[in-house]
């Protein structure tokens, strides 16, 4: 039975987070949190409090073996931007563009 976890409005751009969901999709649950503890990026502790989310909503179940789970889907979906302004020269302003995210991960038993 696959479970699933969902983090909305993270703030880290979905381009940077698809750089870290990408190491883990398909693999085993224990090497996958193995592969985000050692990755030196954002997104990788975010991505394992979401995977680690999905891991109890499984277990919770009470039907489901934890060490067969493996990871079945994972996306990251853009959330909406945060636009701010910052001062240039001239009087004029640059506007920066704060992205947000959405993780979904999904697992399952193999």
């Amino acid at each position: 039975m696959a479970s699933k976890a969902i983090l909305r409005y993270s703030r880290v751009p979905a381009r940077k987070a698809r750089l870290v969901i990408d190491m883990i999709r398909g693999k085993n649950v224990s090497q996958a949190i193995t592969m985000l503890k050692v990755t030196p990026k954002k997104g990788a502790k975010l991505v394992l409090s979401t995977l680690n989310s999905a891991i109890a909503n499984a277990s919770s179940t009470g039907t489901v073996d934890v060490d067969n789970l493996y990871v079945k889907t994972i996306t990251v979906d853009e959330g909406p931007t945060l636009k701010r302004f910052t001062p240039r020269a001239q009087g004029r302003a640059t506007r920066i563009n704060k992205r947000t995210s959405h993780i979904t991960v999904v697992v399952d038993e193999r």
